[in-house]
């Protein structure tokens, strides 16, 4: 088989044999066809697409370019969630520690930030110690011993990814729907799980801005996923404002821990939380409905149970576990700056992005992949879309290492605040189920 055999066929509308595509697979994991072909092939597939079949089989293929997990021998159910990202969305922290409480085994591979939006991974090493690239034995022993463990992808894990995601990002091929569903899927399926809710996110602060392009997404993920033999869910959830209380690496943090104590002010973040959570234990079978399920992650909270795992997952990979107790041991920026507002009346709009690029000018994301962080900057958001706000009082409160970061970071901020004379509908949060 000739790979350049294969971008003629694509690039004249021709359909792929998984076996055809179980080539492109192991050429991308073990570097055998040159990245000039690669990146012909891959232009090739945005230009002419793929069918439900060719994706599912891309998937599989490219979930069998190295090693699985090997969690054959767990007693619980597998499951994952995936975010397809946004500002302020640390639901993970918190999820995958009550999913472990709840009785379900939880391998969440998770990936870092870039731009507006905030990786799990950055928000995991804010913790002092907290190691995220971990082998596959201790993966497995972490998992059969606390049943939680997040990580980042490993180089053995779904391989032919990590070559053709380099590629898209650098030749302009990013947007292919069957690119970005194998991307996703690929790596879940080398999990081996059970179920797997994905959170798409809609909205000014998501890759998508409206939920007609989001919807397209998730019912395409949910297809290929059935395909592979997962059973999935996709909840489609708003990114019109950031999610709950906090933007920023400790920051977001911290926000996990308040919602473990039991603190519902982010009232946002939990109810996406709960949905998420819900959904992970109907398809898992430890519970009979979504809102059954996200009473058991209530019980969760209250009982203490989902901190206590959050301590042991902390403490196995290596972080300082005294942070879960004592939250001021995470990282402090060492300037702060109060945001007040400039009239009376209703917060009307608090454009995610733009909050996610004050973010980044405050040192708490990356503008490019090299970038280093400062864990402590970032947003305190006090007042969000609805509340009612008097002339000088506090709607946010920024964190960053110098007054000129401070100054760029509210210029940014107030350019995505808008307060009106009239209370603007209340915003939803979850948007939409699909199965």
């Amino acid at each position: 088989m000739l790979f350049l055999d294969l971008i003629a066929k694509k690039r004249d509308g021709g359909r792929h044999s998984p076996e055809e595509l179980e080539f492109v697979a192991r050429a991308a994991a073990d570097g055998s066809v040159p990245d000039y072909q690669l990146a012909a092939w891959l232009m090739a597939v945005v230009c002419r697409g793929m069918d439900e079949g060719e994706t599912v089989a891309l998937t599989r293929a490219m979930a069998r370019s190295g090693e699985t997990l090997g969690l054959s021998g767990l007693r619980r159910p597998k499951a994952d969630k995936h975010s397809t990202g946004g500002v302020g969305d640390g639901v993970s922290l918190a999820l995958a520690p009550l999913a472990a409480a709840c009785g379900l085994a939880v391998p969440m591979m998770s990936g870092r930030g870039l731009g507006h939006t905030g990786g799990t991974l950055d928000k995991l090493e804010a913790i002092k110690g907290f190691q995220v690239r971990l082998p596959l034995p201790k993966i497995r022993a972490q998992l059969k011993k606390i049943s939680v463990c997040m990580f980042g992808q490993t180089g053995t894990l779904a391989p032919a990814d990590r070559t053709l995601y380099a590629l898209r990002d650098a030749t302009a091929t990013v947007p292919a729907q069957p690119l970005i569903v194998g991307s996703i899927l690929s790596k879940k399926a080398a999990e081996e799980l059970d179920a797997l809710v994905l959170d798409v996110k809609v909205g000014s602060g998501a890759i998508f801005k409206d939920a007609p392009s989001a919807r397209a997404l998730a019912r395409a993920l949910v297809k290929t996923a059935g395909g592979l033999g997962i059973p999935t869910v996709a909840v489609l959830t708003a990114m019109e404002q950031p999610l709950g209380r906090y933007v920023g690496n400790a920051l977001e943090v911290r926000q996990a821990l308040e919602i473990l104590n039991g603190d519902e002010r982010a009232d946002d973040y939990l109810e996406c939380l709960l949905a998420l959570g819900g959904w992970m234990l109907k398809l898992s079978g430890r519970a009979r409905s979504p809102q059954a399920g996200a009473d058991r992650m209530r019980a969760a909270i209250r009982d203490g149970s989902g901190l206590k795992v959050f301590r042991a997952m902390v403490k196995a990979q290596g972080g300082d576990p005294r942070v879960v107790d004592e939250p001021d041991r995470l990282p402090k920026a060492r300037r702060a700056r109060t945001v007040r507002a400039l009239r009376d009346g209703w917060v009307t709009r608090l454009d995610a992005r733009r909050v996610g690029h004050a973010g980044v000018l405050l040192g708490a994301g990356r503008a490019y992949k090299e970038q280093a962080l400062d864990y402590g900057a970032g947003l305190e958001l006090v007042r969000k879309v609805g509340a009612r706000v008097r002339r000088g009082e506090t709607v946010a409160v920024l964190h960053a290492a110098d007054a000129a970061r401070l100054a760029d970071g509210e210029r940014e901020l107030r350019a995505a605040l808008e307060i009106g004379s009239r209370p603007p509908r209340p915003p939803r949060t979850v948007l939409e189920i699909l199965r």
